[in-house]
């Protein structure tokens, strides 16, 4: 856990102190120490010349009795050892011991000083006293020699007294400052880090985002200057993340919303991003698909092959891919490539676009069929009544059994011309209705129109001895055109005449599922195969084709009633099995 700026601080602030205050003490300690030596030493240096003023005419006098009783008296007077000595080293008075029992002081420092008219000084312990003492020494001059030398001393063992006591009161005068200066230090360092703490937190809130937070900017200084630069930065930061955000948002939205596939791989062949689009043509998880090269997510070679010439050069590419759906159906997709490049133009990759042209192909393939178809269908007719009409013309007119026949094929043909073109009719109005034109719709009975529907049929129902059958619920209502509903049964309910057996039976019924109006057409004819049942709602394509023309179809019929399921915001489907029949179950919402 890190420290909190505080305890950063003062410890700084309180070592700093402490170390000042040590060496200051130690150098206050020295300082006393010297000034006190050295005012002793004065001391010592003026108490010797008092004591040579005093003793010298008994000094001049070699009077030993006197200058031994003056060294006494004076020593005690002033709590000073006093020592004369003559110049050959013998003592002549002592203030502490009997001068006739001390040895030769002649080779003391502090006395050879002296005898060389200087004033000695020494600081070492004495072999008389047995003691560390300091000495100061003067000469006694007559004639311009030293006849003799007065000596005083003190123990240093006072002197350290005194120094000692000085010291306690330093030290304890200094631990008041000390504690004194620690509070101090301690306001002063937590007035110092509240601001910067402030800032920290402040800080950590633009970190989590909340760049609306506002730093306290009403102080003075470089910190106050600081949190209302802060504060505008974070303005200025969130400004910019907000625009930011609003144009990646769309951006995305744009991404996501595409049609084309859109997928990027860097320059290594990894994949950076890709939409929705992108993730369905190839059946990707898109969440799983970034950072994965082109050869894990793809399995198409072709494709493969073109993104890995599209990494490898800086001019867009452009190629038609057939690829295999899950369901096993082909699609055909256009890959284009553009090159990714930096603001140096170096290549980074390359953008993939995907567009699915499957639809368009297919469409086309419907327009030249249903071209082809159109031709077809009105070709046969107009072949067959021109044929007739030449054959009438070259002379066959001239034989009444001859015309009667070709007339009447020619009026067959010309009523299957005039279907073909009403039911035309009827899909292109019914396409316009899709677009542009609301049909009014309104509720209606149901069982009245697929009776209605039946009825048209009847006739057809009954050449063939075919049974219809109706199951409705009389009380069955749904919002619906009544007419292009009628038109719907009918085509769904002439198709399973003409496909039923010869006294067979067509079922008719109509009910609820999930509200939606389900009516279910059922045959027990011949049946449809699997691999038609997805295109016989297309225009004109036939199953049977020979048969069908036989029955006087214009494989309109199928497609007319998936154009009404359509407008009717519904659905057209058939279940059929070879030899067992088929069931055309239509299926429209209830209400719109």
């Amino acid at each position: 856990m890190k420290k909190r700026l505080l305890w950063q601080i003062f410890p700084s602030y309180l070592v700093i102190t402490l170390l000042a205050l040590i060496a200051f003490a130690i150098n206050v300690s020295f300082l006393i120490d010297s000034l006190f030596i050295s005012q002793t030493r004065q001391t010592l240096e003026v108490r010797a010349q008092l004591a040579r003023e005093v003793m010298e005419t008994s000094i001049d006098a070699m009077n030993l009795a006197h200058i031994d009783a003056a060294c006494k008296k004076l020593g005690q007077e002033t709590k000073t050892r006093i020592t004369v000595i003559e110049s050959s080293g013998r003592v002549l008075g002592e203030s502490d011991r009997d001068p006739q029992t001390m040895e030769s002081h002649l080779m003391r420092p502090e006395v050879q000083q002296a005898l060389k008219e200087q004033v000695g000084f020494n600081v070492r312990p004495s072999a008389t006293l047995e003691q560390r003492m300091m000495y100061v020494a003067v000469p006694v001059l007559r004639n311009n020699q030293v006849v003799a030398v007065v000596r005083t001393s003190i123990p240093l063992i006072e002197i350290q007294h005194t120094l000692s006591a000085l010291t306690h009161s330093v030290v304890r005068y200094g631990i008041i400052i000390v504690l004194v200066l620690a509070v101090v230090s301690l306001w002063y360092s937590w007035e110092l880090s509240r601001p910067l703490v402030l800032l920290q937190k402040g800080a950590q809130e633009f970190a989590k985002g909340r760049l609306t937070h506002k730093l306290d900017a009403s102080g003075k200084g470089e910190i106050a200057e600081l949190a209302k630069t802060m504060n505008m930065m974070a303005e200025e930061l969130d400004r910019r993340i907000q625009s930011t955000v609003r144009q990646q948002n769309q951006q995305q939205a744009m991404f996501t919303a595409m049609l084309e596939g859109v997928i990027a791989f860097d320059i290594s062949g990894k994949c950076l991003t890709l939409n929705k689009a992108a993730a369905k043509m190839l059946g990707l998880d898109a969440s799983k698909s970034v950072g994965r090269t082109a050869g894990e997510l793809i399995r198409n070679s072709e494709l493969q092959l073109f993104i890995q010439n599209a990494l490898q050069s800086i001019q867009p590419t452009e190629q038609f891919i057939l690829m295999s759906e899950p369901g096993g159906q082909e699609s055909n997709i256009q890959a284009s490539a553009s090159p990714l490049l930096d603001n140096l133009s170096d290549n980074m990759g390359s953008l993939i676009v995907l567009n699915d042209m499957t639809r368009i192909y297919r469409l086309e393939q419907v327009r030249r069929d249903f071209v082809a178809n159109v031709s077809h269908e009105l070709k046969t007719p107009i072949t067959s009544i021109h044929g007739f009409i030449e054959t009438l013309l070259d002379g066959a007119v001239d034989n009444p059994e001859n015309v009667k026949r070709f007339l009447n094929i020619v009026a067959r043909q010309t009523d299957r011309l005039n279907s073909i073109i009403e039911d035309l009719l009827l899909l292109c109005e019914l396409e316009q209705q899709d677009e542009t034109v609301r049909v009014p719709r309104q509720v209606c009975i149901i069982r009245d129109i697929l009776n209605s529907a039946v009825e048209l049929c009847r006739h057809k129902a009954d050449e063939r001895t075919i049974q219809l059958d109706v199951e409705c619920p009389p009380d069955l209502k749904s919002n619906v055109n009544a007419s292009l509903l009628e038109q719907a049964v009918l085509n769904l309910a002439d198709n399973a005449v003409k496909y039923s057996n010869p006294g067979g039976k067509v079922i008719i019924s109509a009910g609820t599922e999930q509200n939606n109006l389900v009516i279910r057409v059922q045959d027990f004819g011949c049946g449809i195969a699997s691999e038609h049942q997805s295109r016989i709602f297309e225009r004109f394509y036939r199953v049977d084709k020979a048969r069908s023309r036989q029955m006087g179809g214009t494989g309109l019929g199928l497609a007319i009633v998936k154009h009404i399921a359509q407008y009717h915001q519904g659905t057209i489907r058939v279940e059929s099995a070879i030899g067992k029949g088929s069931t055309f179950i239509l299926s429209l919402p209830m209400s719109l």
